[in-house]
């Protein structure tokens, strides 16, 4: 189990990126959460086992790697308890 905080930046507000990156995410055994940050760029953090959670980051790129200038990607803590994958706020 790995969990990932990865940070987007480039054309990726108010191109429906999120709700995307949400039906992307059905697709995979992964759970966490994407949201907009105050600078115009992306946050998300994603959980799993680290093969669906790299085939998930992937099937971004591959959907919406056009919009993407540059990510980076961090590990992070894992949370226990976690469920379903959500837009925030």
């Amino acid at each position: 189990m790995v969990r990932k905080r990865v940070e987007f930046t480039g054309r990726v507000q108010g191109v429906g990126f999120r709700m995307r990156t949400l039906r992307i995410a059905a697709g995979f055994p992964v759970t966490g959460w994407v949201r907009n940050e105050d600078d115009g760029s992306v946050s998300m953090e994603v959980q799993g086992e680290q093969q669906a959670v790299s085939a998930f980051c992937k099937a971004i790129e591959a959907e919406m790697g056009s919009l993407i200038r540059h990510s980076a990607t961090a590990d992070v803590a894992i949370v226990s308890g976690d469920g379903g994958f959500e837009i925030r706020a």
